[in-house]
């Protein structure tokens, strides 16, 4: 079921009030009032039962997931580290200070199965919009990508390969004429068969 928006905007007397004890021109104290949140609850609330216990607001699991990927942090430690930052907190639309957790840890996996990839390609798609609308970003910036791949594989050879060695004594006959490898066209270190297998 979705979550239930309070109707209440009084005051509680007996909470404090996170934007009374922020900075208003924090970073994602600004991020927060430039997003379309309602664009979420639009494209997220179809995946939520019309009946039962009302859910977590989107709102809430959109801002989890964002602050995750910023920080490159675990759902837990995001989670347990939003009852020390109010400005998390406010960036998830949390009105009150709390000392108590806003979700159990296991909901964000939990949502993130349910909502799926596609669902995410348009949280990331709302993120490039939002940086556009405020021109943090140009549209240039956006013509290049550049990735990071220092965790794939590389294919280069260790300076104990046969092939590279085969290399040097290929380049050795090339630079000096005087190189002869007549001896060594006879081993298989320079049939496909031989070279192939090394390395």
């Amino acid at each position: 079921m979705r979550s239930k928006r309070s109707s209440s905007r009084h005051d509680d007397l007996f909470r404090e009030r996170l934007d009374a004890m922020i900075n208003m021109r924090h970073s994602l104290v600004r991020l927060a009032a430039v997003i379309n949140w309602q664009r979420f609850d639009d494209e997220f609330g179809t995946l939520y039962s019309p009946i039962g216990r009302p859910g977590v607001a989107t709102r809430l699991m959109v801002c989890l997931h964002y602050i995750k990927h910023m920080y490159n942090l675990s759902g837990e430690i995001i989670v347990e580290r939003q009852l020390e930052n109010p400005y998390w907190r406010y960036f998830c639309g949390l009105e009150y200070f709390s000392h108590e957790l806003p979700i159990d840890p296991s909901s964000m996996t939990r949502w993130w199965q349910r909502i799926g990839p596609e669902a995410m390609q348009k949280i990331l798609e709302t993120t490039v919009e939002t940086a556009l609308g405020t021109k943090t970003i140009k549209p240039s910036s956006l013509e290049r990508v550049t990735v990071d791949t220092t965790i794939q594989p590389k294919a280069f050879a260790h300076p104990t390969d046969g092939r590279l060695y085969l290399k040097a004594l290929q380049l050795g006959a090339h630079i000096n004429p005087d190189f002869s490898t007549s001896e060594l066209e006879n081993t298989n270190l320079f049939n496909d068969r031989g070279s192939g297998s090394l390395g």
